[in-house]
């Protein structure tokens, strides 16, 4: 990274509880007096807000894997035009509910065999990685029935089920393993705040002191 802010995204297959923990983290820095952008993919700015409510919502098969990847990728450019970039360059700390992970799994491992596509449009036309990623990890079925609880009507991927859960959760640990140091697994099992203190311990270990 050659901006002055710090980025950490977090990961996770659905229902792991990674958006709390994202807003939890955001919340302790913010608390500290720290400078906190929180937000999250698909979405976090108008535009891709408007491409979030597309690819989230509608029936399993609305949109093919191929298209998911275009319409993504555009709602990150956007993002990272209007949020990510400018929050970076003014020293913040960004923490955002999914990055391009997410699309290396979804569309590159699991919705189809589009991972070289997947790099190479990020090459393209994002060029850019967080710090440090933490990666929930969940059991699927319990990530499953959580996400299913929520009732919230953007349950399209959810409506894949359990088998599409299990494929994203081993191809998520298989992409931390082969990341470098850069994605840190994080245990899911326990309470929120059993959770939260392992991503203390680890924010403390990985991230390093804030900009």
């Amino acid at each position: 990274m050659t901006a002055p802010g710090r980025f950490i995204s977090f990961e996770g297959i659905d229902g792991s509880g990674k958006s709390s923990q994202a807003r939890r983290l955001a919340a302790r820095l913010s608390g500290e007096g720290r400078q906190v952008v929180l937000t999250r993919e698909p979405g976090g700015s108008p535009g891709a807000e408007e491409i979030r409510r597309l690819v989230l919502e509608g029936e399993a098969a609305r949109w093919s894997p191929e298209t998911e990847l275009l319409l993504f990728t555009a709602a990150r450019r956007d993002h990272l035009e209007r949020v990510i970039t400018p929050a970076l360059g003014a020293g913040k700390i960004v923490i955002s509910d999914r990055f391009a992970d997410s699309t290396r799994i979804y569309q590159g491992a699991t919705r189809g065999d589009l991972r070289a596509t997947v790099d190479a449009l990020h090459s393209l036309m994002i060029g850019l990685e967080p710090d440090v990623t933490f990666l929930i990890d969940m059991n699927p079925e319990t990530g499953l029935a959580r996400a299913a609880a929520r009732g919230d009507g953007e349950q399209r991927f959810e409506s894949f089920g359990l088998e599409m859960q299990k494929r994203m959760r081993r191809a998520f640990l298989d992409l931390a393993r082969d990341a470098g140091g850069r994605i840190v697994v994080i245990d899911g099992n326990g309470s929120i705040e059993d959770v939260a203190s392992r991503i203390d311990a680890a924010f403390a270990a990985h991230a390093g002191p804030a900009a």
